[in-house]
């Protein structure tokens, strides 16, 4: 007989390009009346709601906490749950769903929403395992922090209508366009584990712990989510032309043979800027540089599908 579980799903009504509820409901059903788990559904209805909702299933003794959502979603849940027993996993019904991505589950609900049945199975199946968050400004982070053109668009970006989450990954790309076009020469000191990497202009920062950015391309091919190390990607320049060549170089795979990229992996990383530009992290706005971000080592656990890279793992 399978091992029941005790389950919590928190749902963001207002994630992704439209609404799911009746979806996430019939995981649910599903994994209580065909798996005999006990499985409570939360909805939240502000911002934070779900790290809140996360921290407290983990005091409850859930073992397991799903965030129904996007990265932004996830991303809350994951603060709830940091050093913490319950392991977080992930029903992607949010817009970018890069964390999803990653683990090599399904997406597109706008699409094909029966995806989320897909995902849900594969969830049935997953191990768990520890990895490494990042933390900037008293904030965890799965995936990425960047600094200046991408937080930029993201600030312009978030809150997002329903109408600009179903254009997907085109509505970045047409916002960066026009903020590349303007953004001011931002000249960025960057040290990493004590010692200065880079100085001078500068047009994005990005500090990865997983690989994925955007859902489409693997910004930090190297990284690993256990291995205590967070992957440094600095893209000199300034201005569109420059955009517009690192853009190509990324989607085509180029960007860590360019001499204009800097590439680091380190523990602690300090980036200032002048002038102070923004933060994001996981697609999320969190304050200005100065920043420093560090690594906290396996002190997130997730549930692992059988999609997921090997190569995100130290160990099979």
């Amino acid at each position: 007989m399978a091992r029941s579980r005790h389950v919590m799903i928190i749902y963001n009504p207002a994630a992704g390009p439209r609404e799911m509820l009746r979806e996430v409901q019939a995981v649910a059903r599903k994994w209580q009346e065909e798996r005999g788990w006990s499985v409570l559904l939360r909805i939240t209805e502000r911002p934070g709601m779900a790290t809140d909702l996360a921290h407290e299933a983990a005091l409850e003794g859930f073992e397991w906490v799903i965030a129904a959502g996007g990265d932004g979603t996830v991303n809350e849940v994951a603060n709830g749950l940091v050093g913490m027993p319950a392991a977080l996993g992930v029903l992607p019904v949010g817009t970018g769903n890069v964390w999803a991505r990653q683990l090599g589950l399904p997406v597109y609900p706008l699409v094909h929403p029966l995806r989320i049945q897909i995902a849900a199975h594969l969830l049935e199946a997953a191990r768990e395992r520890a990895i490494d968050v990042g933390r900037a400004n008293g904030r965890y982070f799965l995936l990425w922090a960047g600094i200046g053109l991408d937080a930029q668009v993201a600030q312009h970006m978030e809150p997002r209508t329903r109408n600009t989450k179903r254009l997907g990954a085109l509505a970045y790309l047409i916002a960066a366009a026009m903020i590349a076009r303007d953004f001011p020469a931002m000249r960025a000191t960057v040290i990493v584990d004590g010692r200065r990497r880079v100085k001078g202009r500068t047009l994005v920062v990005l500090v990865a712990n997983a690989q994925l950015y955007g859902g489409l391309v693997r910004i930090a091919p190297q990284a690993v989510l256990d291995d205590g190390y967070l992957n440094i990607c600095v893209f000199r320049g300034m201005g569109l032309p420059w955009a517009i060549r690192h853009f190509f170089n990324v989607f085509g795979g180029r960007h860590l043979q360019d001499p204009a990229v800097k590439f680091f992996i380190g523990r602690r990383v300090v980036v200032e800027t002048r002038p102070a530009v923004p933060v994001q992290v996981d697609g999320e706005p969190i304050g200005y540089t100065p920043m420093a971000f560090e690594i906290v080592p396996r002190s997130l656990r997730i549930l692992v599908p059988p999609t997921a890279p090997a190569d995100l793992f130290q160990e099979p």
